[in-house]
């Protein structure tokens, strides 16, 4: 198969924010009183007396009318300059969107397989990285390492989060010595393609960096989503695959916390499979991603629709570059076909199916982790809302009986978590990459030389520095006990919403989709993807849609020239920031009532076997036997 030359994603355009002047002094008024100056014009005189009613305005807590004034004019740049930025962001997702979406990616590459190509075809493609900044794969590379192949999550954006930055998974990998390769995807799938097809062409691709490698089991690196796949691949590839490293991953759909993980519930709130099936029928076919990124930011609006812009409009001085790169990715939306995201929703969300070995790939292949032998490790963080711990260990004692079982089986797991960094932040935060992920790789040997068990990897870094290599730090493996993993959970409640989903998917199969397949088509498709307001609060900030945004471009260019931003401790700064954390604060206890409600709503509907009796009574009760106590 050819190769194509190495290659790399240009950036969409932005303007690099200027160096600024910080501190500068307000021009003062002519004077239009006297030209003759008394003892009380003096400059060095009106200044005492200027800086003597400051300070007696702040120790009266009460700012001055010059304070105020600097304060309004810094108010009023920067909300040029936070309007100037989201413009530039509009241009970008625009430009992006021209370009067919390439993936953006931190380094250069080769496409060594197109799985387009395949007799059973998917959208996506086996990449060799050859350069990091200015780190080549000769540089860096020891062929004495087995390679890392790194799979991203299809959950509504396009690949590159693991290899977003210098300082990712992907980088480290090959500062490391491994060779790297990386599965992208392309942002439309091929129609009808199924989760069997991908997991087909992940198949194929394991195969091929396996036989660049002869002797050297390929290590995975499954992200989010993506995660799943990698344990399927391990357990249908059995010999073939290295350690599998599981980031943020969830295998366990039903555990998590009840007031915490509020995700968990929404699939029966929402009445099961149905809707993401009539979405992707209006969308001719496919599944918006965007859907799943707004569902992502729903999770903490405080944080998606309120902290992440106040952070801007703040520290836009600085922040410019780092918001913009980032949106970059998260505003590309790629699309998942009708089967593939049913298949998910059914199985996965709705079903749990993976854990209870009850998956089916395809007609010849029932998913079964028990069939994994090589090494597993999971990386979990107690601050992702999204993939809780729970979820992502909840499925060793559902498919280990107890830790002698594990033992039995020959297999070692190996869990590690970090206190606080978000879900993103397990694949995009430069500490957690330089530390956590560099700490799994150099201890790949001995993972692999585990007795079969369970453990804990614990990281001692006395230095506190988080770029830094072994004996700076070091790495100990706890023996734990599969036993103390296991969560009550109210798998009845779910079981329930199952019998729910499959009726209402039935109900919806059978007397709608045949008329809403009938009326979508390709242009409705496409009207109603640039009407998503994930799009349309982006793009409708661009000047090509608002002409406004050009006079917003041209008072920013000139400001650039003569900002002078207000010190980070003014007094009415620190009180904005102030202000800005009880907004925070407010919509947060907003959204714990939400996911409250939505609590007692499914414990009523779901969790009380009387009250499930009712709701497929009035269903007509066609949802199969009805389950009671």
């Amino acid at each position: 198969m050819k190769t194509s030359k190495p290659q790399t994603i240009p950036r969409a355009a932005g303007t690099k924010p200027r160096s600024l002047k910080v501190g500068g002094q307000p021009a003062r008024g002519l004077s239009l009183v006297s030209k003759v100056r008394t003892p009380m014009q003096h400059p060095d005189v009106k200044a005492s007396i200027d800086n003597s009613a400051d300070k007696a305005s702040n120790a009266r807590g009460t700012p001055s009318p010059r304070e105020l004034l600097d304060y309004q004019r810094d108010f009023f740049e920067r909300s040029l300059l936070f309007w100037d930025t989201l413009r530039k962001r509009a241009n970008n997702m625009l430009e992006h969107e021209r370009a067919g979406m390439p993936p953006l990616l931190d380094f250069q590459y080769e496409t060594l397989v197109d799985a387009r190509q395949f007799e059973r075809p998917a959208n996506y493609a086996l990449l060799r990285i050859t350069q990091i900044g200015e780190d080549c794969w000769d540089d860096c590379v020891d062929l004495d390492k087995p390679p890392v192949i790194v799979l991203d999550p299809r959950a509504g954006h396009g690949p590159g989060i693991g290899g977003f930055k210098h300082d990712s998974e992907v980088g480290m990998a090959m500062h490391e010595g491994h060779p790297v390769y990386f599965v992208i995807f392309f942002p439309d799938p091929v129609p009808g393609q199924t989760l069997a097809d991908v997991l087909h062409a992940l198949r194929r691709f394991v195969e091929d960096v396996a036989q660049r490698h002869p002797g050297k089991p390929p290590v995975l690196y499954g992200n989010c989503q993506a995660g799943w796949a990698a344990t399927l691949l391990a357990a249908d590839c059995e010999g073939l695959t290295g350690p599998v490293v599981l980031n943020g991953s969830p295998l366990s759909y039903w555990a998590g916390e009840s007031g915490a993980n509020p995700m968990r519930v929404s699939g029966g709130l929402l009445g099961g499979a149905w809707l993401a099936h009539m979405t992707a029928d209006l969308g001719n076919g496919r599944f918006d991603g965007a859907w799943l990124a707004q569902n992502f930011e729903n999770l903490k609006p405080e944080k998606a629709i309120w902290e992440k812009y106040a952070y801007l409009f703040s520290n836009v001085d600085n922040e410019q570059d780092r918001f913009l790169d980032f949106e970059r990715w998260w505003n590309g939306f790629y699309f998942l076909s009708r089967e593939e995201i049913l298949a998910i929703v059914e199985n996965l969300f709705i079903g749990n199916q993976l854990e209870q070995g009850q998956f089916r790939i395809c007609d010849e292949h029932m998913a079964d982790l028990r069939r994994i032998r090589n090494p597993l490790v999971v990386f979990a963080s107690y601050g992702d809302n999204i993939t809780p711990p729970r979820q992502a260990l909840g499925w060793i004692p559902a498919v280990y009986s107890d830790t002698a079982d594990l033992k039995k089986a020959g297999q070692r797991i190996v869990y590690l978590t970090n206190p606080h960094v978000g879900h993103l932040g397990i694949f995009v935060s430069a500490s957690v990459a330089r530390l956590e992920h560099r700490a799994i790789l150099e201890s790949l040997v001995d993972i692999e030389s585990l007795a079969p068990g369970l453990y804990e990897m614990k990281i001692d870094n006395p230095t506190g520095d988080a770029d830094c290599h072994k004996p700076s730090y070091s790495v100990r493996f706890e023996p734990r006990e599969v036993e103390d993993l296991r969560e009550s959970e109210p798998r009845a409640a779910f079981e329930r919403v199952q019998k729910v989903s499959e009726f209402n998917e039935t109900l919806y199969r059978t007397y709608v989709s045949p008329w809403v397949t009938a009326m979508a088509n390709p242009w409705t498709a496409e009207m109603l993807k640039w009407s998503h307001p994930m799009r349309t609060s982006r793009y409708l900030l661009s000047e090509s849609f608002n002409p406004w945004m050009r006079g917003v471009a041209a008072l920013a260019e000139s400001l650039a020239t003569h900002r002078q931003p207000l010190a980070h401790d003014n007094p009415l700064i620190e009180r904005e920031r102030e202000v800005f954390g009880e907004v925070t604060k407010a919509l947060e206890k907003v959204r714990e009532a939400r996911d409250s409600g939505y609590e007692r709503a499914f414990d009523l509907l779901f969790a009380q076997p009387e009250s499930f009796a009712k709701l497929i009574q009035g269903m007509g009760g066609a949802a199969g036997p009805q389950p009671n106590a």
